[in-house]
């Protein structure tokens, strides 16, 4: 125990009535606050249990995102009826368990010779990694800006977020009023025996000249393609050539409306296709 010239702390104090101040800050309780509060935060029990879960060798980067964003949840008619962390939102076990069905959005930004860009994932991505896909795929959080239904303002705002994010695309060069929402689609995929989509994904596009620089913890490369080269694409996934990939959502999106949607940005008519109010159900039924 702590001393003064010899006589215990504790009974050197009580016996000095000079310093009752510093006594009662000592010893009585106080009503300020503690400025750290012991219990673990939603994060670290999250973390916790993707660490018992095998999740150890997942990039931290992706990690961050898989526990901090929060999907939105909706039904089947894309009514809000909750949240979850991206974690829980992937997990195959989960989304077959609980049919956890979040919201998603899907960008496809042409330039202005009407070439689409494409990007091919990173790496370190928990789904579908290094495989090629449409300019950008992502999701809007449960927050007040991205939660706007009204002309799918919500969306939207987290699209100009993503291109930012993702591929360091200035929001100045993808103003929020020049994404044309033309539809929405329902599907599910699995990435792995561990991993998967299952999202009601609305379909953006925006014809633009921007300036690109590609995030590395999202993106592995891009590229701008006009339609023959985009076929050629498909051809080479087909045969499996190179091991090249496409994405379960941009080759749904691919087989039943790029092409067609491609004509009217040409044209300048793209919005004669806009289609807001059905929900294409085109979820991808098992194989025997």
């Amino acid at each position: 125990m702590s001393s003064l010239t010899g006589i215990p702390f504790q009974k050197w104090l009580a016996a000095s009535p000079s310093i009752s101040p510093l006594k009662s800050l000592l010893f009585k309780p106080t009503s300020c606050k503690p400025l750290f509060h012991p219990k673990p935060t939603h994060f670290l029990l999250r973390f916790a249990t993707s660490t018992a879960m095998g999740d150890v060798g997942m990039d931290a980067v992706q990690r961050r995102l898989m526990f901090e964003d929060e999907c939105i949840l909706v039904d089947e008619n894309d009514q809000v009826v909750g949240h979850e962390s991206k974690y829980n939102c992937h997990l195959m076990e989960k989304i077959e368990a609980l049919n956890l069905l979040h919201r998603a959005f899907s960008v496809f930004l042409f330039n202005s010779k009407y070439e689409l860009l494409l990007q091919q994932r990173s790496t370190t991505k928990v789904t579908f990694p290094l495989v090629w896909t449409n300019t950008c795929c992502s999701h809007p959080l449960y927050r007040d800006s991205e939660l706007i239904e009204e002309n799918a303002l919500g969306v939207r705002n987290a699209a100009q977020r993503k291109l930012l994010d993702e591929l360091g695309i200035p929001a100045e060069d993808v103003p929020v009023d020049q994404f044309v929402p033309l539809g929405r689609m329902l599907y599910k995929a699995p990435s792995d025996g561990k991993w998967g989509e299952h999202e009601l994904d609305y379909l953006l596009f925006i014809v633009r000249d921007v300036s690109v620089h590609p995030n590395p913890d999202e993106v592995h490369d891009v590229k701008y393609v006009n339609r023959e080269e985009l076929k050629e694409l498909l051809r080479k996934a087909d045969a499996g050539e190179g091991g090249l990939k496409l994405s379960p959502w941009f080759r749904l999106v691919v087989d039943n409306f790029l092409f067609k949607w491609w004509d009217h940005v040409e044209k300048g008519t793209i919005n004669e296709a806009v289609d807001m109010k059905t929900i294409h159900k085109l979820i991808e039924k098992p194989t025997a």
